[in-house]
């Protein structure tokens, strides 16, 4: 499909690339950005298709996403500003609940609200020249897109109570260092990292891999035991599968496996 602030394209086997598309206000979150997000990923959320791992990134080298559009908010009524935010919660929601790994390919500038569209990923990897920031205090408001929330588990409370009461810039080596960030790469190198990965995720089993990432979301918010069942449960899902078979298949045939998602 075609969408007006998004750019789908697949440009690995398997693996479906979203570009964030408003590089004219460095690809800042509007309420078309935000319904187009929802759409694609409550789509795959429905029926994955193809689609094996996602790459989220933005357009050009200035920026991820820098966050809510303050243009379009700007003399918004509390009534208009309260129904444009349940936009960005069912987005974050949509984001949080795909099924398919996402990561996350952070170009340039992720301040607020991408921030937060970074940390709802099941990982991320940005440009050396990327930069983060959590500026919403000074803005009279709060992270509203899930950040006081992914980023402590991410980070740790206390860096993230630092960051969000200071609004301070932090730089991707920095974001490297306190956990956020899985790796960071050299700009020109980015998106190929992210895709290899994604590509080498896409070779995996497809229910396997959406059931380790249900079990690990769901259980890090479970006691140990009540994760323990969980992933049991998750694991049970994936023995009557044909992919189980043909991977055990192909380990004994010393070949490599083919796995259809089934």
């Amino acid at each position: 499909m075609d969408y007006e602030t998004l750019i789908l394209d697949t440009p690995r086997p398997h693996v479906l690339r979203v570009t964030l598309n408003r590089p004219e206000v460095a690809n800042a979150l509007n309420t078309q950005l935000g319904r187009d997000m929802i759409n694609v990923f409550e789509e795959v959320a429905l029926d994955p298709g193809e689609a094996r791992c996602i790459v989220v990134t933005g357009q050009g080298e200035r920026a991820f996403c820098a966050g809510g559009d303050l243009k379009e908010r700007n003399g918004m009524t509390d009534a208009a500003w309260g129904a444009q935010h349940l936009v960005y919660e069912r987005m974050v929601r949509a984001l949080l609940d795909c099924p398919v790994p996402i990561i996350g390919a952070v170009n340039g500038a992720a301040y607020g609200g991408g921030c937060e569209i970074a940390a709802t990923m099941d990982f991320i990897y940005a440009a050396d020249t990327a930069r983060f920031a959590m500026t919403e205090a000074s803005l009279g408001i709060i992270p509203g897109a899930g950040g006081t929330q992914t980023l402590p588990r991410a980070m740790g409370e206390r860096r993230t109570k630092e960051l969000m009461l200071t609004c301070r810039p932090f730089s991707a080596a920095e974001a490297m260092e306190w956990g956020l960030l899985n790796a960071v790469y050299p700009q020109a190198e980015l998106i190929g990292a992210a895709l290899d990965t994604a590509e080498r995720i896409a070779t995996n089993a497809p229910i396997a891999v959406r059931q380790v990432k249900q079990s690990i979301g769901r259980g890090m918010g479970m006691s140990l035991r009540d994760g323990l069942a969980f992933e049991i449960e998750a694991y049970n899902r994936t023995v009557p599968t044909a992919d189980r078979r043909e991977g055990v298949a192909a380990f004994n045939e010393k070949r490599k496996a083919v796995f259809e998602g089934r």
